[in-house]
């Protein structure tokens, strides 16, 4: 079975902002979940900040593909298709948010030794996600132009 895509043959200008937007917001939900999710129990558990990271990171994983292959299975899909599904539109969009998220989180002075009570953890996992989702969106926009990414979900759960 061939997987179903939305392929735009005029390029990348053919496929609306708003259309990797909404890819990358519905990423970003499993991700942020995932990662703030890792952030909070790695902080909590006073974990250093690799495993802590190390979870957050494998955690959007778990978190992006299940919301992802949530859609699709109810769209009738079966679960080693709708693995498939997820792995193709949502590998990439992930791994360029937990490098850019994880590494704005490291690179903001005490965030990742605040606490969980310290608006600096907070307002860092914040900024964090947000220039995620600003540098992810125009990698969505760029593999939906060329049928990969989130495109593939779309023939399944009619975005």
């Amino acid at each position: 079975m061939t997987t179903p895509s939305l392929h735009h043959p005029s390029g990348w200008a053919s496929v609306p902002w708003s259309t990797a937007a909404q890819a990358t917001l519905h990423c970003l939900t499993g991700c942020a979940i995932g990662e703030v999710l890792g952030m909070v129990i790695g902080t909590a558990l006073g974990l250093s900040t690799v495993a802590t990271v190390a979870l957050a990171v494998a955690l959007a994983f778990v978190f992006g593909y299940a919301l992802t292959m949530r859609g699709v299975l109810r769209a009738g899909v079966g679960f080693r298709q709708a693995v498939r599904v997820a792995l193709a539109a949502d590998t990439v969009s992930i791994a360029v948010m937990e490098i850019v998220d994880n590494a704005v989180m490291v690179g903001v002075p005490g965030a990742m030794e605040a606490g969980l009570s310290s608006v600096i953890f907070w307002g860092a996992l914040a900024f964090a996600l947000l220039v995620a989702f600003v540098v992810t969106t125009p990698i969505n926009r760029w593999m939906i132009s060329r049928g990969r990414g989130h495109a593939v979900v779309h023939a399944y759960h009619g975005h």
